[in-house]
C-alpha cells in the first residue's frame, strides 16, 4: 500500500521538488494550496503533476480547513513547508509573518495531534533562526543558540520550539529540518539568487541595463532544493524524531555570487550593479555557514549538486526563457 503524504506549500519551490521525489518513491501525494484569484500563477511549479497529486484548498490560519483535510487524508507523513518565506518582506508585514510562520504551525500541530497522531510531522525550520549567533569555528549547528535578526527568524524559532514541545509533551513524531539557503530555477525571482541570475541574463540579452541590490557582503551557505527535499524525507524516515541542520558547509557572499554569474555571462560586473538602501534589512544577517555533519552521519545524506552546477542551471533556465521570447 502506498504511503500517503500531506504537503503544505506544495506549490512552492520545495513543495514541487518534494512532490516529484515522493511520487518517484511510490507515495500518494496530497497538497494544501491557498485560494488565489490567478490560478495560473499559483500552480505553475506543479502544473505538470496535476493528474498525479491531490490538491485541497486550505490555509494554516484556517483551523476548520486543516481539521477537514486531516480527517479526510489521514496522512502517514506531513511536510509543513508553507510560510511567508521572504525575510526582508517580513520587516514590512511582521504581524502576518508571525501569524503564518508561528501560529500557523501551532494550528498544524493541533490538527496533527487531534486527527492523525500516528503520522510523522516535518517542520521546515530555517538557518535564519541563528541570526547573529555563530560558533567559535564560524559554523552553525544544532547546538548553536538562536539569536534571530528578523520577524521571519523570530517566527521560525517559535515554530521550532513548538515542534519540540509537541514531540516531548505528546510523544508525537515531529522533527525540524534546519535548512540553510537552497535555490533552483523555481526560486521566486525576488530572492537574491534568482534576482541576480535573471537580471544578469536580461542584461546580457540587452533587455535591461542594471541590477539593483542591497547588501552585497552578506554570506550565505547555498545548496540546491532538489538535494534538500531528499533530506526532508530522510529526516522523517529516521528511526526517531530529531532536529537536523541541512547545509553544504560552504559559504559565499552575494558579491561572490554576482562575480560568478557575470563572469559566466562575460559581463563586467561593476558596470551594471548598483546598491539601494531600499533593499537593506533593518538588522542584517551577515554570515551563515552550516555544519550538517549530524545529518551526513545519521541520515547518510550529503548534497550532490555543487554551487556552480546550481547557478549554471539557473542561468540556462533564464536564457531559455528570454531567448525564446
Amino acid at each position: 500500500m502506498k504511503k500517503k503524504v500531506l504537503i503544505t506549500g506544495i506549490s512552492g519551490q520545495d513543495g514541487s521538488y518534494l512532490s516529484e521525489y515522493l511520487l518517484k518513491n511510490n507515495y500518494e501525494v496530497y497538497g494544501i494550496i491557498r485560494r488565489n484569484s490567478i490560478v495560473e500563477h499559483q500552480r505553475n511549479r506543479i502544473e505538470k503533476l496535476d493528474k498525479q497529486i491531490n490538491l485541497e484548498y486550505g490555509d494554516l490560519l484556517d483551523t476548520s480547513s486543516l481539521d477537514r483535510i486531516f480527517k479526510s487524508v489521514k496522512p502517514d507523513e506531513i511536510y509543513n513547508l508553507a510560510a511567508q518565506s521572504h525575510v526582508r518582506i517580513s520587516f514590512e508585514i511582521p504581524h502576518f509573518t508571525l501569524q503564518t510562520n508561528g501560529l500557523g504551525v501551532l494550528n498544524m500541530l493541533e490538527a496533527f495531534r487531534a486527527h492523525s497522531p500516528n503520522s510523522k510531522f516535518y517542520q521546515a525550520s530555517s538557518s535564519e533562526m541563528f541570526g547573529r549567533s555563530v560558533d567559535n569555528d564560524n559554523c552553525q549547528r544544532e547546538t548553536t543558540p538562536f539569536e534571530p535578526t528578523s520577524p521571519y527568524g523570530c517566527a521560525k524559532v517559535l515554530a521550532f520550539n513548538l515542534v519540540k514541545h509537541y514531540r516531548f509533551a505528546y510523544s508525537l513524531f515531529c522533527s525540524n529540518g534546519i535548512l540553510f539557503n537552497h535555490e533552483s530555477p523555481r526560486r521566486g525571482s525576488n530572492f537574491v539568487t534568482n534576482k541576480v541570475v535573471k537580471t544578469a541574463v536580461q542584461i546580457k540579452l540587452g533587455l535591461k541595463d542594471k541590477l539593483i541590490l542591497g547588501n552585497m557582503d552578506s554570506y550565505r551557505d547555498w545548496g540546491h532544493s532538489k538535494d534538500y527535499v531528499v533530506a526532508m524525507n530522510k529526516i522523517l524516515n529516521h528511526n526517531q524524531p530529531d532536529d537536523f541542520v541541512i547545509s553544504t558547509g560552504i559559504t559565499r557572499s552575494v558579491r561572490d555570487l554576482c562575480n560568478y554569474v557575470f563572469t559566466k555571462l562575460d559581463l563586467e560586473m561593476k558596470k551594471y550593479i548598483f546598491q539601494d538602501k531600499k533593499y537593506m534589512r533593518p538588522e542584517e544577517l551577515k554570515y551563515l555557514k552550516g555544519d550538517s555533519s549530524k545529518a551526513r552521519k545519521l541520515l547518510n545524506w550529503k548534497p550532490q549538486i555543487s554551487f556552480e552546477e546550481l547557478i549554471d542551471e539557473m542561468i540556462d533556465h533564464w536564457m531559455d526563457i528570454f531567448s525564446s521570447n
